[in-house]
């Protein structure tokens, strides 16, 4: 079959194709002619993309309109120096599902032919990508990608109503008000083939709408009201455009002060049916109001009588949920999409019987946390937010659902401010975890906003305005390898080289790869579950240190020595202990403390040598940044691994004494003040004290926990050497 019989005998597939005129390739000057359907919005937005593109190469453009022949396509014809034909697949359409493209590249004519438009525009950018390495387009690559998972979303905590408030929270109300920021956060998600974003807030409705029935439940005039709803009904607009679905996610029985006030209920956890009419009300309004809007998602936890003897079981939990979300959906004038998370409190068979009622066209998107709030630790599941007693409920997905998929909730509280990107990682989560009931995975914070740069110092080359765009090899990596896991490393090295074309991608990537790694091993060795238990980036263990008991978040080394690990393969340091002095033959198939402290060492010392590789190589502001966040990685990989093999030292020590278990442990401590003050020299004069994400929802006991940076626990660093010096040989009489 060849590619002209291929592309036009498809019926039901949306068709682009790229034709260009030209006396030379690859000349300033030459006319580019774009035909496409200018009645789709998403078609559109793709051709100013990719005019961006032609335009910085050098060409003229010239668009005309296809709508008269009711064709979906993009013409551009060049004088092709190539022949012969590129991509011949014999079921390529066949296959293709929503969001996959095929591109191809033959005698002076590149086509794109898609299911349906957002395929078209993935096509478009990949185009776009191989125009900016090179402009001419002779040199177009073939192309063929199917999506692995159909929903690809962002977890973005609003400012407004929040979950978390505090001054973490409260710093990017600005910011998340302006629609520039929207434009750029936006564009990086069709850039990196995210499909969804999901607005999360306590109850956000007030600032949407004035009930018909309960108007003093927003505290706004008409004029203000009037400049909110631009702003939605733009941000919503603005994404449909790009083909990005919107979700406002909230947290169940929450109303406004101002409700609350006017019409005499409480703030959390009012049961009346005054609040449920209210809710469901406003559902059914804010659907009809908001014709661009997507879906709605809501949790049964937090203030559904969450403790105490007053608390709302699972079957009552999911009745008001019936009553309110569900019943307010049922009589909007449309359908939208729903969002069900399956949280602590949550129970799969009630889940199941709500979502067989409510009877949606569209498929539920049941939200699962991996690994509670720490997905950043192992690709394996050790744990989940639904948990029972400790057991996985495994009805959520068995039996596999029909009327709903499972989509995981890979939360990020253990990093906010350096920058992190591991592909191998994502590509073994993807592996791992994608079974037949998953097909879609939600990326985000729940105390993180990524908009506002409050951490790094203003210095004459920062380049970036939003802090998403300081971290946007994390977007990149976790988009498109949602998007298609198979993409080797080769293949994303093309980012690199976009952003930085006199450096080395490939060891850019490596030496990413490699420090990224330290993260994950500390979450995997220490068991973190709900958001303030672990905070791996500042070694950090808030709750219930510094909240409960008044003491310092730092995990000390006892703490280290004790805590439970999450990756079962992980021996933790007392057990490790236990069993050589018990002489137990140790499971091979077990990761022993200092052998995860060797494999941290070992990695740190690679990613090292290369950035020092990449420093004398070249000397760009941003790639210089981003190396110095990569070796503030490596030090504080070597900071937990002495700190480890210090600890199991010790733990010999306080067991069966002996002076040269505690000498180790002193030497290999020493190492850790030396790595910490190392991390302070590399972050004190790029990042200021920020306001730690988690304050607001409970406030720190620890008085000097007001703020976070690295230099502020360089004496919890050195009580650690202190405590070992004080203690007395347990052998000694």
């Amino acid at each position: 079959m060849n590619h002209n019989q291929f592309s036009f005998n498809i019926s039901g597939w949306i068709l682009i194709v790229f034709m260009a005129f030209s006396q030379y390739s690859c000349h300033p000057g030459k006319t580019v002619s774009i035909k496409y359907d200018s009645t789709s919005n998403i078609l559109s937005y793709a051709v100013t993309r990719l005019e961006t593109a032609l335009e910085s190469s050098g060409y003229n453009i010239r668009k005309e309109d296809l709508r008269s022949k009711g064709d979906s396509k993009i013409v551009l014809e060049y004088n092709s120096s190539m022949s012969g034909e590129h991509l011949t697949l014999e079921e390529p359409l066949l296959n293709m599902v929503n969001d996959g493209f095929m591109l191809s590249n033959v005698n002076g004519r590149v086509e794109i032919n898609a299911k349906n438009d957002r395929g078209c525009l993935y096509g478009i950018m990949d185009l776009v990508e191989q125009l900016y390495l090179d402009p001419d387009l002779n040199h177009v690559e073939d192309n063929y990608e199917n999506p692995a998972l159909s929903f690809r979303a962002i977890k973005f905590n609003l400012p407004w109503a929040p979950y978390r408030p505090g001054p973490a929270t409260e710093i990017h109300k600005e910011t998340c008000r302006d629609l520039k920021f929207w434009e750029s956060f936006l564009d990086m998600m069709v850039e990196n083939r995210f499909n969804a974003l999901s607005l999360w807030s306590t109850h956000i409705f007030p600032y949407m709408i004035r009930a018909n029935n309960y108007p003093e439940a927003t505290p706004f005039d008409d004029n203000e009201l009037k400049e909110w709803k631009s702003f939605w009904k733009t941000l919503f607009r603005m994404a449909r455009d790009r083909g990005i679905e919107t979700y406002l996610v909230n947290w169940n029985i929450v109303v406004s002060e101002a409700f609350a006030d006017h019409y005499g209920a409480n703030i959390h956890d009012d049961r009346s049916e005054l609040v449920k009419r209210y809710t469901s009300e406003s559902i059914t309004q804010l659907i009809n109001e908001y014709q661009d809007l997507t879906g709605l998602g809501v949790t049964l936890a937090d203030w559904m009588g969450n403790w105490g003897e007053d608390k709302m079981t699972p079957l009552e939990r999911e009745k008001w949920i019936e009553d309110t979300f569900v019943e307010g959906m049922r009589k909007a004038d449309r359908h939208v999409k729903f969002i069900h998370r399956a949280v602590l409190a949550g129970d799969p068979k009630e889940m199941r019987k709500v979502i067989d009622k409510a009877g949606l066209p569209d498929k539920t998107i049941v939200e699962v946390k991996f690994n509670w709030s720490h997905g950043h630790s192992t690709p394996d599941l050790s744990i989940t937010h639904a948990n029972h007693e400790g057991t996985i409920i495994r009805e959520f997905w068995d039996p596999n659902p029909s009327n709903y998929f499972i989509a995981w909730m890979i939360r990020n509280e253990d990093f906010f401010v350096l920058r992190w990107g591991n592909p191998e990682f994502i590509r073994n989560h993807v592996k791992r975890n994608k079974h037949k009931y998953v097909d879609g995975y939600f990326i985000g914070s729940e105390g993180y906003i990524p908009a506002a740069d409050y951490s790094s110092i203003d210095l004459e080359n920062k380049s970036w305005t939003y802090a998403f765009e300081k971290q946007w090899l994390f977007y990149s990596l976790w988009g498109r390898l949602l998007y298609d896991p198979g993409q080797t490393d080769e293949s994303l090295n093309q980012l690199f080289k976009i952003r930085y074309k006199n450096a080395d991608a490939s060891k850019i990537m490596e030496a990413y790869s490699l420090a990224s790694e330290v993260p994950l091993k500390i979450a995997s060795f220490y068991k973190g579950t709900w958001d303030f238990t672990l905070y791996s980036e500042g070694f950090l263990a808030p709750w219930p240190y510094g909240y409960d008991d008044g003491k310092s978040p730092f995990i000390s080394i006892e703490e280290l020595i004790s805590h439970e690990t999450l990756d079962k393969d992980y021996l933790s340091i007392s057990n490790y202990c236990n069993m050589i002095i018990n002489n137990n033959d140790i499971d091979p198939g077990k990761i022993t403390p200092v052998e995860l402290a060797d494999d941290i060492y070992d990695n740190c010392k690679t990613a090292i040598n290369l950035i020092n590789e990449l420093r004398l190589a070249g000397n760009e502001p941003d790639l210089k940044s981003e190396l110095d966040d990569l070796e503030t990685w490596c030090y504080l990989g070597y900071y937990f691994a002495d700190k480890i093999r210090a600890g199991v030292s010790l733990q010999l020590f306080s067991e069966i004494g002996g002076e040269d278990n505690r000498k180790e442990s002193l030497d290999y401590l020493e190492k850790c003040i030396d790595h910490w003050e190392k991390i302070v020299q590399l972050t004190q004069d790029r990042y200021k004290p920020m306001p730690y994400v988690s304050f607001g929802h409970h406030e720190p006991r620890w008085p000097e926990f007001t703020a976070f940076h690295w230099k502020f626990f360089i004496d919890e660093v050195k009580d650690d050497l202190e405590f070992v010096k004080n203690l007395a040989d347990p052998q000694m009489p």
